[in-house]
């Protein structure tokens, strides 16, 4: 009896990922490809913070937040790939209760750090650009501290909330998540609750979130676009353009491929497992990869640390 209790306790408190529809035989090369992003990840982003915590030319509050943008990046896809590749080798793919709370989580958590901290590098190029001799007195350690922390902040509060609300469903017999980790739109899926109030309570701290940091993205390029036309000077235009399409490329990426997630119909799990992966995985990828090939500190940086073979062991860049 004791044994059926146990059983019993463990059906209800484990899930299973059920991942990427797809025949066992391609599990392998799935396994490979994921195995690779996560290797370019992890080289890409600790390279990153590496260079901007050895070299004292990236000690500005540019570097400072990406710095920070590589730090999240390497965080929340540490969250979701490891446990996906090992579910490329294993037949239960299960994940324990606390596992799948402690996925959704942090991913949130890291994911809503970015969104902010991207709405605040964006203000940052603003007042670079457009009050460039006010530019140290504006963007001071101070504030740079405080709109990182801030974009934490606000990561933490929504991510208690998203996953206070999803745990807080009554969930059916079936525990399979139609996804490769643990998210709360399949999790709805598997409710036996009325899910109606939740969504609209998701899609509201949603938009409270996706808004205030796209208006402030938009209104900052907008300033931006305003002041670099009225540069005479091609080439002007060209090297202030330029410190803004590293930016705006990873805005690009990270917001498409949310909207998309967003925009899809729950019919189509497929396609939001293709949008989570853009984001999840592909983005924090891509990112090392868009600042360095299109920053000429971040080269010259690269070249000097790979010449002197210096490493570090912090996470955070510090800067006077």
């Amino acid at each position: 009896m004791g044994d059926r209790e146990t059983s019993n306790h463990s059906d209800m408190t484990d899930f299973i990922l059920v991942g990427f529809r797809v025949s066992p035989e391609l599990h392998i090369l799935l396994f490979l490809l994921f195995l690779l992003v996560y290797a370019m990840i992890l080289l890409g982003n600790l390279g990153m913070m590496a260079i901007i915590m050895t070299d004292p030319r990236l000690n500005t509050p540019m570097y400072f937040f990406l710095g920070n943008l590589s730090f999240i990046d390497l965080f929340y896809s540490s969250v979701i790939a490891p446990k996906a590749m090992s579910n490329f080798w294993t037949e239960s793919k299960s994940i324990s209760f606390a596992g799948c709370v402690a996925q959704i989580f942090l991913f949130a958590l890291f994911i809503v750090a970015e969104g902010f901290l991207l709405a605040a590098m964006a203000y940052d190029r603003f007042i670079a650009i457009c009050n460039p001799l006010l530019y140290s007195v504006h963007m001071s350690t101070r504030l740079c501290t405080q709109l990182v922390a801030g974009s934490y902040f606000c990561g933490c509060i929504s991510s208690v909330l998203q996953t206070g609300m999803t745990f807080t469903l009554s969930f059916c017999a079936s525990r399979a998540i139609d996804h490769f980790y643990c998210d709360s739109r399949p999790l709805q899926r598997l409710s036996c609750s009325d899910i109606f109030i939740h969504k609209i309570v998701s899609f509201s701290l949603a938009g409270i979130i996706i808004l205030p940091t796209v208006i402030v993205i938009i209104v900052s390029y907008m300033y931006i676009v305003s002041t670099v036309l009225k540069i005479r000077s091609v080439e002007g235009r060209k090297k202030a353009f330029s410190t803004c399409s590293s930016h705006l490329g990873v805005v690009s990426v990270l917001y498409g491929a949310v909207f998309f997630m967003y925009l899809t119909p729950d019919r189509f799990p497929e396609l939001s497992k293709l949008a989570s992966l853009c984001y999840s995985l592909v983005t924090p990828m891509l990112n090392p990869l868009i600042y360095s090939l299109r920053n000429k500190d971040v080269k010259e940086a690269l070249s000097k640390l790979l010449e002197k073979k210096k490493s570090s062991g912090s996470f955070f860049p510090f800067y006077k």
